[in-house]
Protein backbone atom coordinates (compact mmCIF):
# COMPACT_ATOMS: atom_id res chain seq x y z
CA UNK A 1 0.00 0.00 0.00
CA UNK A 2 1.06 3.56 -0.70
CA UNK A 3 -0.17 6.91 0.44
CA UNK A 4 0.15 9.74 -2.04
CA UNK A 5 -0.23 13.39 -1.14
CA UNK A 6 -1.17 15.39 -4.23
CA UNK A 7 -1.33 19.15 -3.67
CA UNK A 8 -2.25 18.46 -0.01
CA UNK A 9 -4.93 15.81 -0.73
CA UNK A 10 -4.15 12.29 0.52
CA UNK A 11 -4.95 9.14 -1.47
CA UNK A 12 -4.49 5.49 -0.46
CA UNK A 13 -3.21 3.42 -3.37
CA UNK A 14 -3.15 -0.36 -3.56
CA UNK A 15 -2.28 -2.63 -6.45
CA UNK A 16 -2.92 -6.24 -7.29
CA UNK A 17 -3.15 -8.41 -10.41
CA UNK A 18 -6.35 -6.64 -11.51
CA UNK A 19 -4.84 -3.13 -11.39
CA UNK A 20 -4.79 -0.13 -9.09
CA UNK A 21 -7.27 0.88 -6.42
CA UNK A 22 -7.36 4.49 -5.22
CA UNK A 23 -9.26 5.05 -1.98
CA UNK A 24 -10.88 1.62 -2.44
CA UNK A 25 -12.09 2.18 -6.01
CA UNK A 26 -10.64 0.31 -9.00
CA UNK A 27 -8.99 2.66 -11.50
CA UNK A 28 -8.32 1.91 -15.13
CA UNK A 29 -6.53 4.05 -17.64
CA UNK A 30 -4.39 3.75 -20.73
CA UNK A 31 -0.88 5.14 -20.40
CA UNK A 32 1.49 5.55 -23.35
CA UNK A 33 5.05 6.84 -23.08
CA UNK A 34 5.67 9.46 -25.76
CA UNK A 35 9.29 10.24 -24.86
CA UNK A 36 11.46 10.32 -21.74
CA UNK A 37 9.37 12.14 -19.13
CA UNK A 38 6.35 12.62 -21.44
CA UNK A 39 3.18 10.50 -21.37
CA UNK A 40 -0.30 10.40 -22.89
CA UNK A 41 -3.11 9.18 -20.59
CA UNK A 42 -6.67 8.20 -21.43
CA UNK A 43 -8.88 8.18 -18.33
CA UNK A 44 -12.71 8.09 -18.41
CA UNK A 45 -12.64 8.89 -22.14
CA UNK A 46 -10.62 12.07 -21.55
CA UNK A 47 -7.15 12.71 -22.90
CA UNK A 48 -4.34 14.01 -20.69
CA UNK A 49 -0.78 15.02 -21.54
CA UNK A 50 1.60 14.43 -18.64
CA UNK A 51 5.17 15.60 -18.21
CA UNK A 52 7.55 14.72 -15.38
CA UNK A 53 8.98 18.08 -14.26
CA UNK A 54 11.04 17.14 -11.22
CA UNK A 55 11.87 14.00 -9.23
CA UNK A 56 13.45 13.72 -5.80
CA UNK A 57 13.82 10.00 -4.99
CA UNK A 58 15.29 10.72 -1.54
CA UNK A 59 12.13 12.46 -0.33
CA UNK A 60 9.89 10.54 -2.77
CA UNK A 61 8.54 13.81 -4.14
CA UNK A 62 7.63 14.27 -7.78
CA UNK A 63 6.28 17.19 -9.79
CA UNK A 64 4.14 16.57 -12.86
CA UNK A 65 2.56 18.92 -15.37
CA UNK A 66 -0.77 17.51 -16.53
CA UNK A 67 -2.58 19.47 -19.23
CA UNK A 68 -0.70 22.61 -18.23
CA UNK A 69 -1.28 22.37 -14.45
CA UNK A 70 1.48 21.42 -11.99
CA UNK A 71 0.89 18.70 -9.40
CA UNK A 72 3.30 17.87 -6.59
CA UNK A 73 3.10 14.25 -5.44
CA UNK A 74 4.71 12.90 -2.28
CA UNK A 75 4.67 9.12 -1.85
CA UNK A 76 4.90 7.01 1.28
CA UNK A 77 5.45 3.29 0.81
CA UNK A 78 4.69 0.54 3.31
CA UNK A 79 8.02 1.08 5.09
CA UNK A 80 7.46 4.84 5.46
CA UNK A 81 3.97 4.12 6.81
CA UNK A 82 5.39 1.55 9.27
CA UNK A 83 8.02 4.00 10.52
CA UNK A 84 5.33 6.67 10.86
CA UNK A 85 3.13 4.26 12.82
CA UNK A 86 6.09 3.48 15.12
CA UNK A 87 6.65 7.18 15.77
CA UNK A 88 9.98 7.35 13.93
CA UNK A 89 8.92 10.06 11.52
CA UNK A 90 9.73 13.16 13.58
CA UNK A 91 9.36 16.34 11.56
CA UNK A 92 12.36 18.09 10.07
CA UNK A 93 14.23 20.32 12.44
CA UNK A 94 13.01 18.54 15.53
CA UNK A 95 15.39 17.51 18.29
CA UNK A 96 16.38 13.87 17.96
CA UNK A 97 17.40 11.94 21.08
CA UNK A 98 17.68 8.34 19.92
CA UNK A 99 17.24 6.10 16.91
CA UNK A 100 15.78 2.68 17.66
CA UNK A 101 15.68 -0.42 15.48
CA UNK A 102 12.30 -0.52 13.70
CA UNK A 103 12.64 -4.31 13.30
CA UNK A 104 15.07 -7.09 14.22
CA UNK A 105 18.04 -7.41 11.88
CA UNK A 106 21.76 -7.18 11.26
CA UNK A 107 23.80 -3.97 11.12
CA UNK A 108 25.70 -4.19 7.84
CA UNK A 109 27.13 -0.65 7.68
CA UNK A 110 27.51 2.47 9.82
CA UNK A 111 27.50 5.84 8.06
CA UNK A 112 28.18 7.95 11.18
CA UNK A 113 30.54 8.16 14.15
CA UNK A 114 30.56 9.91 17.51
CA UNK A 115 30.71 13.69 17.11
CA UNK A 116 29.17 13.79 13.61
CA UNK A 117 26.52 16.42 12.97
CA UNK A 118 23.53 15.02 11.11
CA UNK A 119 20.68 16.74 9.32
CA UNK A 120 17.20 15.55 8.46
CA UNK A 121 17.40 12.72 5.92
CA UNK A 122 21.10 11.88 6.42
CA UNK A 123 21.85 8.15 6.27
CA UNK A 124 22.87 6.82 9.70
CA UNK A 125 23.24 3.08 9.19
CA UNK A 126 22.10 0.16 7.09
CA UNK A 127 20.01 -2.53 8.76
CA UNK A 128 19.48 -5.82 6.94
CA UNK A 129 16.14 -7.40 7.78
CA UNK A 130 14.28 -10.15 5.92
CA UNK A 131 16.99 -10.15 3.22
CA UNK A 132 16.42 -6.45 2.52
CA UNK A 133 18.77 -3.56 3.19
CA UNK A 134 17.04 -0.71 5.04
CA UNK A 135 18.78 2.65 5.25
CA UNK A 136 17.85 4.29 8.55
CA UNK A 137 17.90 8.05 8.13
CA UNK A 138 17.94 10.86 10.62
CA UNK A 139 14.44 12.20 11.32
CA UNK A 140 15.91 15.54 12.43
CA UNK A 141 19.09 17.40 13.30
CA UNK A 142 21.57 16.51 15.99
CA UNK A 143 25.11 15.61 17.00
CA UNK A 144 25.94 11.94 17.44
CA UNK A 145 26.64 11.41 21.14
CA UNK A 146 27.06 7.63 21.03
CA UNK A 147 26.74 4.72 18.64
CA UNK A 148 25.40 1.69 20.54
CA UNK A 149 26.08 -0.85 17.77
CA UNK A 150 28.86 -1.82 15.42
CA UNK A 151 29.00 -3.42 12.01
CA UNK A 152 27.94 -7.07 12.23
CA UNK A 153 25.79 -6.68 15.37
CA UNK A 154 22.37 -8.33 15.52
CA UNK A 155 19.69 -6.05 16.92
CA UNK A 156 16.17 -6.50 18.24
CA UNK A 157 13.13 -4.35 17.51
CA UNK A 158 13.17 -1.23 19.71
CA UNK A 159 16.86 -1.52 20.60
CA UNK A 160 18.63 1.87 20.82
CA UNK A 161 21.12 2.17 17.98
CA UNK A 162 22.27 5.80 18.10
CA UNK A 163 21.97 8.54 20.74
CA UNK A 164 22.08 12.29 20.06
Amino acid sequence: MYKASVNNKVFEIESDESGFMVNGQVQSWDLVKIADGYFHILYHNKSYRAEVIKTDPETKTFTFKINGRNYTVTLKDKFDLLLEKMGLNNTAGSKVNTIKAPMPGLIIDLKIKIGDTVKHGDALLILEAMKMENILKSPGEGIVRSVKVKKGDSVEKGQVLVEF
